[in-house]
């Protein structure tokens, strides 16, 4: 009886492995045995899929997802757009422009920006004694030398690509962000901390296909906010 039962459990021990293995193919792509796929596999293109058989005829390669066009920009996003090198800040003082508005609200927004990302090295007033700052010295004081004299496309340059021991920015702050931080540093060249307007400097959007600055319409962090009307087109304003 026990030669039978140990016969028994070999043979199955064997059977389970034998399945294990057959389970196992050289396929990565193979998922196997699947229930109901009509369930997971439409009829329609969908872009984040590219199955066997569902091949877009429009598009090259059969690809049903498409890049954008070479040289696309967001409608409304033209005044974010550079060109420049990521080693040419001089050149961006000269061609970069700030294209928001400098009202109140922005650089309020701006000195929160700036507290949050830029305070730990630069300080509260800019003058490069923030705790880090502080610890490995030659931070910038943006009231003193060329630093209280640098344009805005400089400053946006080197927040987004770095300069020297400064790291690139350019992926924690979005290019609406970066130009309110912009906004907020030079009133610290000044040697200005409270937020002041300048309504006589305030000529407004310089984006051409935005007349009252750069869209509003995309969701962004708790700092920057979204307009009332989050699917109002503001370029019919």
């Amino acid at each position: 009886m026990n030669n039978i039962f140990r016969t028994g459990a070999k043979a199955s021990l064997i059977l389970l492995s034998s399945a294990l293995f057959a389970s196992c193919g050289q396929d990565t792509q193979d998922p196997g045995l699947e229930y109901a796929p009509d369930m997971y596999y439409p009829v329609s293109y969908e872009p984040l899929k590219q199955l066997e058989g569902n091949n877009n005829a429009i598009n090259p390669g059969g690809l049903n997802m498409r890049v954008p066009a070479a040289n696309t920009i967001a409608r409304g996003k033209l005044g974010f757009y550079t060109h420049i090198s990521k080693d040419s800040a001089e050149v961006a003082g000269r061609e970069l422009s700030n294209p928001l508005r400098a009202n109140q609200k922005n650089l309020e927004e701006g000195k929160v920006l700036y507290l949050r990302f830029c305070s730990p090295c630069h300080g509260d007033s800019g003058t490069g004694d923030g705790l880090v700052g502080a610890k490995f010295k030659g931070v910038p004081n943006y009231t003193q030398g060329r630093y209280a004299a640098l344009p805005a496309g400089h400053i946006y340059h080197v927040i987004v690509n770095g300069r020297g021991r400064m790291m690139p920015h350019g992926t924690q702050v979005n290019p609406e962000e970066r130009w309110k931080i912009v906004m907020y540093v030079q009133q610290l060249q000044k040697g200005k901390v409270d937020v002041e307007a300048d309504t006589e400097a305030d000529t407004g959007s310089l984006v051409q296909d935005a007349p009252n600055g750069p869209s509003t319409n995309a969701n962004t962090n708790e700092v920057t906010g979204t307009t009332v009307h989050p699917t109002k087109d503001i370029r019919s304003n």
